[in-house]
């Protein structure tokens, strides 16, 4: 998780290319632990980062539960409310590190909502590992899913990413290591 978050932010410095406010919006998976991991990258090369948990705090797997506490121990304000999603228009790239690639069903309600609305923001998303709400797998779209300008992926491109919506949904395709 470390490395893929550290891989993550160095992704958002470029495409940043200086300038300073970035928006990470993590679920409570893994997925979310390389975006609560990429915030503090992002934070300590100074850039003004605003994280939005979507999901309940006592839901975060142990990993991503780790690097939450870490950023509560650093004092870094995390949000867990929509209303901070209006915000997205004020900053410079957006982060989705909500879903990754164990989702296997429509993506709906609360997830659905933010999605779209990370969508309509017209900035630029980082997708990490693959864009929230595209099946890895067969790239179909499942209900609602992330366009992202970037995917930062690991090893290896995964096989939906050539497939069905899987190209319109990851933009350039950006393969990192995980060791």
């Amino acid at each position: 998780m470390e490395n893929a978050g550290r891989s993550v932010a160095e992704e958002a410095l470029k495409m940043l290319r200086g300038k300073k406010r970035v928006t990470i919006v993590c679920g409570v998976g893994n997925n979310g632990g390389d975006g609560l991991v990429a915030a503090r990258h992002l934070i300590n090369a100074g850039k003004k980062v605003q994280i939005i948990l979507i999901g309940n705090v006592s839901k975060l797997k142990p990993d991503p539960k780790t690097n939450y506490n870490i950023l509560k121990k650093m004092k870094v304000k995390i949000v867990k409310t929509l209303k901070e999603l209006k915000e997205i228009g004020n900053g410079d790239l957006v982060v989705d590190a909500i879903l990754g690639i164990g989702l296997r069903s429509e993506v709906r309600g609360h997830v659905s909502k933010v999605i779209r609305v990370l969508n309509q923001s017209n900035k630029p998303i980082l997708a990490v590992d693959v864009p929230s709400g595209l099946d890895a797998d067969t790239g179909n779209v499942l209900g609602v899913a992330i366009k992202a300008k970037k995917t930062i992926t690991f090893v290896a491109a995964k096989k939906g990413f050539s497939k069905a919506d899987g190209p319109k949904h990851c933009g350039k395709i950006i393969i990192r290591p995980i060791f």
